[in-house]
Order: C-alpha cells, then structure tokens, then sequence
C-alpha cells in the first residue's frame, strides 16, 4: 500500500496523574474510583460522550446475579451494590425473581447519570469523546498516553495505568502480551423495541425467539440466541438481544465496520418479521439503537496465570483471589446457531436458535457441588508488565473460563481490583506483579467487595 509522510510535533501534555485508565465503561469507572478513593490523582478516557461502556452505549441493562449459584450467600458486593443501591432510589433498578439468586435490570441512562456522579464525587479527571490513539513508553513501559478529542492530539502522563478499552488497546500499543482466539464469540447488537408486549396479549401463542428463527418467515435470521429484557420505567419497551455477526474481529477497525452496519440489519429483520406476521405487528416500533455493537471477545493479555474452565468449573480457590463469580460457562457459537452453557452442578445444555434445548453432562455427579469460582489478580497482571494492568473482559482465561467470567459483575469486580491495586504499587513504588495480594484483598474488603 502507498503510504504519506506525516509531519513531526509536539505533543501538550494536558494531565499529569498517578493512574490513568483507558476504557470509561463500568469496569473501567470501577477502576479510577477504586484508586481515587484510596488518595490517588486518576484521569480516564472514555470514546463515548458517557461511561457505561456495553451496559449504556451498548443497551445491555442486565447485571446477573450476585449470589451464588443456590441463592444463599451474597459473593458480589462493592461497588456494584452501591451502584445498585443509587439506582433504587431513582426507581431505576428492578430485582428479578429468576431463582437461585436475582439478577437486577437497569435503566441504563439513569446509569449514565450515576457513573458521572461517582467520577466527580471521586475527583477522577474525566476526558469523554477522546480516542486512545498510541502510547509513549519509558524503559519498555508506557509512560503517557495519547488521546485525539476536539482539542485535537494531546497527551497524559501516569505513573501506573489500567487497560479497561475491552480490546486491548494499551497494551498491544505498548508492545505487552497478548492473544487472540482463533475462534471468537461473536458480536451482538441489541435494541429496544415497542409494542412487544401489547402484540403478545393480541397473539398468545407469540415467541419472538421463535419467530425471528422459524425459518418458514421470511428473512428469519439463521444464526444466533435471542433473550430480551424490561427495560425500567419505560411502558412497552423491551431491549432485545437476538442478533449475532459472525466472523467479525471488532479490535480491526473494517470488521467492525462491517459488523455496526450487518448487526443493524439484523434488528431490522428482527422488526420486520414481526410486523409482517403478526396480528397488530404494524404497531411494533424501533425505539432505540445502541452507540456501538455489543462486543464480547478480541484481544486477551497473557497474563502471569491463565484462569482454566476447569478452574471456574470446579469452584478453584485462588489465594490472590479478587473476585467471585456464579455466572455459567456461556459460550456463543461463531460457526453455528444457539449456545452452550456449562453450570458448577456438572451439567450442561446446548440451546438451539429456536429454544429448544439438549441437555447432558459435562462430568458426573460430585457430593458436593461448587457454588461460586473465582478470578485471581494474577489473571489481571500482563506478563514483563511493570505499571500496568488489565481489567474486565481483556483478562487472561480460556476459552471456556472467558465465557463465564466476561460477564458485568464479574469485570466490575476486576476494575476495582485494578484500581487497588494500582494504589498499592503507587503507595509502595513498586512493580505490578509484586503488589502483596493479601494487602490488595485486604483494601477490597475495607472498600466493601466480598473477599473470600
């Protein structure tokens, strides 16, 4: 390819700090106020004019459950209890009654609202609408980071970072490890759609999971998993998650190209099914579509431990242990229709597209069974790392441990691991990978998270 000669300059540092996080969705404000809290001077930046990350611009308003998997003891607290707490007294939070356990449906621009509030409350300089473009390393280690926003190229020196951009984006820069599957979890766009409610009291035998997949309609969608949620304080409106791109590697930037502009599509098909099959599908509305595809897998760190499915199956106790989590092994296919789950209790269930489900065993029956697993710090430390860490989905994990604790309350937990920790090796100068675990679950815990 030709390629042009851009002209030399100087870069404004506009912000000196001792953290710096790159990635404002709730793992990533998780992360700053963690540190901030603690006394450190933290800056994040955040593409979007908001943070939120998949729960705001992606519309993804479930955190599963904070229990364990038999619904007896509370395994996730910190701040995303308070985060839930803040949003209850805004009417903006309803509990669901799914049994073991609960699961909570946000009403995600309240969400937008509260996530300021913490930033400001914690004294975190914020830099919204600004894109990490590159990073400027020291000794092999990033030393500041440089952002494009309205005021054009600027830069920001740390001391410490945490990667929170979900693909990497810090440490592939910075030349730290990395990996990447060679079969991803594909993307999804969801959407909140109107009317679906009222069209299932005029059509009682109405399945949208059914129909978007019956491949007797026309323009049914042939891959993919749909579920769909309330949306808090809004009459009718429901966010549906049915669509799937395949193929699409959204840490390229034409792939994700392709994938906004396919995954939009897909909800169009999605409506139209409906409109053009049912009685009174002619009042189905598109109310809102996500700021960016809802992505789950790119770039992962190769980090100082690599959390094994079998770990997270088994329940594995890690001494460095940060966070805890009951959320299944959910695996969604890239070369077929439906998904795979995995659960503690040793079965499994392969959904199809269209609901139906096989179900079966993926080790025999145990006397005890595991109730909840756990992510060790060291998942979060990049290998030769000396003042960065990951957090949220860039964690290291297998295939099948990744498709269980990419989940929200879990990454939430590994930003205000990251957080702390980060604060631990500022206050001690000293490297990443030596902060002392038992200090950092220690500062968790005071903090309010759930450290066992």
């Amino acid at each position: 390819m030709d390629t042009i000669s851009e002209k030399s300059r100087q870069i404004r540092i506009v912000h000196t700090c001792d953290v710096c996080v790159i990635g404002g969705g709730c793992t990533g404000v998780f992360a700053a106020v963690s540190a901030a809290r603690l006394g450190a001077k933290v800056a994040i930046v955040e593409r979007q004019g908001f943070f939120g990350g998949v729960a705001t611009a992606g519309l993804v308003n479930v955190w599963h459950s904070t229990f364990d998997t038999i619904g007896r003891r509370e395994i996730i607290t910190g701040l995303t209890t308070e985060v839930i707490e803040r949003l209850k007294r805004r009417n903006a939070v309803i509990v669901g009654d799914a049994t073991p356990g609960c699961h909570y449906l946000l009403n995600t621009e309240e969400l937008k609202i509260e996530l300021d509030e913490l930033v400001a409350e914690s004294r975190v300089r914020p830099f919204l609408h600004a894109y990490f473009a590159s990073v400027v390393t020291h000794d092999g280690q990033p030393a500041a980071a440089i952002i494009e926003d309205k005021s054009g190229r600027r830069a920001i020196r740390a001391s410490y970072f945490v990667d929170a951009s979900g693909d990497g984006d810090l440490i592939e820069r910075a030349n730290l490890p990395w990996r990447k599957s060679r079969t991803l979890q594909p993307p999804t766009t969801c959407a909140i759609i109107r009317g679906l409610e009222e069209l299932t009291k005029r059509n009682p035998a109405f399945a949208l999971q059914s129909a978007v997949f019956d491949p007797a309609l026309a323009g049914a969608l042939t891959q993919g998993f749909l579920w769909s949620s309330q949306v808090p304080g809004s009459t009718d409106e429901t966010m549906v998650a049915g669509t799937r791109v395949a193929n699409a590697d959204c840490s390229d930037a034409d792939q994700l190209t392709r994938a906004e502009m396919a995954g939009r599509k897909q909800v169009r098909a999605i409506c139209d099914i409906v409109r053009n099959n049912f009685s009174g599908g002619e009042a189905i509305s598109l109310a809102a579509l996500p700021a960016c595809i809802g992505v789950r897998q790119t770039r992962q760190a190769k980090c100082l431990h690599c959390l094994t499915e079998a770990e997270v199956l088994t329940g594995k106790r890690f001494v460095d242990a940060i966070a805890n989590g009951s959320y299944r092994v959910d695996v969604h296919h890239n070369d077929k229709p439906g998904i795979t789950f995995r659960y503690l209790n040793g079965t499994e269930r392969y959904i199809a597209a269209d609901g139906t489900s096989t179900e079966g065993r993926w080790r025999g029956p145990v006397d005890e069974d595991p109730t909840f697993y756990q992510i060790p710090y060291s998942s979060l430390v990049p290998e030769g790392a000396r003042n960065v860490v990951v957090a949220g989905r860039l964690l290291d994990a297998d295939a099948g441990a990744y498709g269980a604790a990419r989940v929200m309350v879990n990454c939430n937990q590994t930003g205000e691991a990251a957080g702390a920790g980060m604060y631990l090796a500022l206050d001690a100068n000293i490297s990443v990978a030596n902060v002392d675990s038992s200090k950092l679950r220690e500062v968790m815990r005071r903090q309010g998270s759930t450290i066992v």
